[in-house]
């Protein structure tokens, strides 16, 4: 018989409850000026990291300000936050920067992440395409968020979803990536998606 020795003095056992929180990847991307930044901010419990640059006038040249007159700045690599849901998980938020020409850091961004919440203005439903397209030729699961600005859409859920082309299984919702509830309650809905994938492959 093996006898289990007695810890030593001084020795600090950590139980259960003491255990840091899994991590957990989320990427949140979208369009140009859809409200990645945003949603980021409003939900960190740390200082936001974000990678601002101000716009300037061969930008505004190339990337459509129609809507969003009052935006002076633009994600050129990636934001960057964190929040703790419960003591058992902890979020990585990861903000994909909005235009084409830094697309090729997606992969980058993309890669080991559980889900991605793919924003959408309904005012600008084109500027979507690619992050929709993205998420599904990479296999990954994730959620698209409408996000109502003005407290409003301008168009409802099942005119997105066809006009965006997103199955079925894809959970549409609308937040407001002001309010950190809302946020909270659109990145919820994307681990429940990335957990019922997960169960479904286990149970293969």
């Amino acid at each position: 018989m093996v006898s289990v020795p007695s810890p030593t003095h001084g020795a600090h056992s950590v139980t259960p409850a003491e255990q840091p929180p899994t991590p957990v990847k989320l990427v949140i991307a979208g369009g140009f000026g859809v409200g990645k930044t945003t949603a980021v901010g409003s939900i960190s419990e740390i200082r936001p990291l974000t990678t601002e640059a101000a716009i300037t006038e061969v930008a505004a040249g190339v990337d459509d300000l129609s809507h969003t007159p009052g935006k002076i700045t633009t994600t050129v690599a990636m934001d960057f936050g964190c929040i703790t849901i419960d003591p058992t998980l902890k979020l990585y938020l990861f903000g994909t920067p909005g235009q084409d020409r830094f697309g090729f850091m997606w992969d980058d961004l993309v890669e080991g992440a559980l889900g991605g919440l793919v924003i959408v203005d309904t005012r600008r439903l084109d500027d979507c395409y690619a992050a929709v397209d993205y998420f599904e030729h990479k296999d990954v699961p994730f959620a698209v968020a409408v996000n109502a600005f003005d407290g409003e859409v301008e168009h409802d859920l099942d005119e997105v979803r066809w006009a965006l082309d997103v199955a079925e299984h894809v959970p549409l919702i609308v937040f407001d990536a002001r309010k950190m509830g809302s946020v909270r309650d659109a990145l919820l809905v994307v681990l429940g998606v990335a957990l019922s994938r997960a169960e479904a492959a286990a149970a293969l």
